[in-house]
């Protein structure tokens, strides 16, 4: 089992990310690492691997197109709106903040499908009012990871519907049938648990003050709390929420996220929210907020098409097996491991399921538990790892943010507190529910 390819690749992929190698760099490194353990020519390796990054092709064109929106909304000044609300504020509660912040991050994943685009527009010009406040941007980190997880995990909306309606397929085509109406049943409890961890950053482990320097990047956030200047509720902003609308409704009447964005980008054209004169720039600058988390996603893909080819998810899930016997305790424990290992270097829950669905169904039918509790942990192992993740877009859009001003670490400041915070509290739960559903 130790020498397994998937384990001794995310181990590799896990040491270079904490030594601040490029996540790109990282990833291609630990695919090949993968693919060499595996017994697989270097050549055909990287065949595979290029190959494999078609994958995630529709995911990676759904970040630039949704960067595109973003960076548009953001040309727009609506979002200068709530910038402005805040900085009114004269004694702002720091913890209420984080809260609210976590609460607004839930909806870019439900009611507004602009998942983690929205991040590199808001987070940056409200540095200058965390630096203000002097607020640990590791809870910031965290709020936003959790807002980003947690609504895909248990609401069945918008991403979530996604994720469940994965779940649901991959667990009937494998021989264990179940509605996706029943999944939000399922992850209730592994959901508890993102709440737990959230509550433990926010007002336990990052509550103490933290300071960082002023600099020139928060000066958008400088100028708006120029009385003058001060932005009021336009017509124009009516038009841009309109888009946001039926960018939600076309996503959601189509399933995809490509037609979502194009709606609400045709609808700001049409609104003469943007003109055409200004639509090259702003695309310009949609592809800046996106693109390096697209290209990303992409050589994930590959990583992930490498362990799939190298069948050793299979021989883990075999040794598994060979382990627990008909104990249930020690099956959803390890199962949840396995689950751990492969996001972690994939960096994709929705990705990862399917993959772990066509071994971890029959293992669970043998052992004897039920479909609620199968999808839980099929759920809660696609989504361990996706916090803390280098190469995911949980802990990818935080540090898009977060790091605008270059005092924030993705590894340290981003991926190491949100997978302390999170994969704990999602472990235990899974395990919870695995063993009362």
């Amino acid at each position: 089992m130790f020498d397994n390819p998937v384990l001794i690749s995310v181990i590799v992929l896990t040491i270079l990310s904490l030594l601040k190698v490029h996540v790109i760099f990282a990833l291609i490194l630990s695919a090949l690492v993968a693919g060499l353990v595996a017994g697989l020519p270097l050549k055909e390796t990287a065949s595979i691997f290029i190959s494999g990054m078609g994958g995630q092709s529709e995911t990676a064109l759904s970040y630039i197109l949704l960067g595109v929106f973003a960076a548009m909304i953001a040309h727009s000044g609506i979002s200068n709106l709530l910038i402005q609300k805040l900085l009114k504020i004269k004694k702002p509660n720091k913890i209420l903040l984080l809260l609210l912040i976590a609460g607004l991050t839930c909806l870019s994943g439900t009611l507004i499908p602009v998942h983690i685009a929205f991040i590199p527009i808001l987070i940056p010009p409200l540095l200058y009012f965390f630096n203000k406040l002097n607020i640990d941007r590791r809870a910031v980190a965290s709020a936003l990871t959790f807002g980003l997880k947690m609504p895909y995990l248990w609401i069945p909306v918008g991403y979530g519907l996604i994720f469940q309606g994965i779940i649901a397929t991959e667990m009937t085509s494998n021989g264990m049938e179940i509605a996706t109406s029943n999944i939000p049943i399922a992850m209730a409890i592994p959901a508890i648990g993102m709440f737990v961890g959230l509550f433990i950053a926010v007002f336990l482990t990052y509550k103490k003050s933290r300071t960082y320097n002023q600099l020139a990047t928060a000066e958008l956030a400088a100028v708006s709390e120029d009385e003058e200047l001060m932005k009021k509720f336009e017509p124009r902003d009516w038009i841009t929420i309109l888009s946001v609308f039926i960018a939600l409704g076309m996503q959601l009447w189509f399933g995809s996220m490509v037609i979502g964005a194009m709606s609400g980008i045709i609808t700001m054209f049409l609104g003469r929210i943007i003109t055409l004169k200004d639509g090259e720039e702003v695309v310009q600058d949609g592809v800046k907020l996106m693109g390096a988390i697209a290209f990303v996603m992409l050589i994930a893909s590959g990583y992930a098409t490498i362990l799939k080819e190298t069948d050793a998810i299979n021989e883990l899930v075999n040794a598994v097996n060979g382990v627990t016997g008909d104990s249930k305790f020690i099956t959803a424990i390890l199962l949840l491991l396995i689950g751990l290992l492969v996001t972690m270097g994939i960096g994709t829950s929705f990705g990862t399921v399917p993959i772990l669905a066509v071994v971890f169904v029959p293992l669970c039918l043998a052992v004897g538990f039920s479909p609620l509790a199968t999808a839980a942990l099929i759920g809660t192992a696609g989504a361990l790892g996706d916090a803390g993740s280098p190469a995911s877009d949980s802990t990818l859009g935080p540090t898009a943010g977060l790091n605008a001003d270059g005092q924030h670490d993705h590894i340290w400041d981003t991926c190491v507190p949100t997978f302390i915070h999170y994969n704990i509290p999602l472990f235990i739960f899974g395990v919870i529910a695995a063993l009362v559903l």
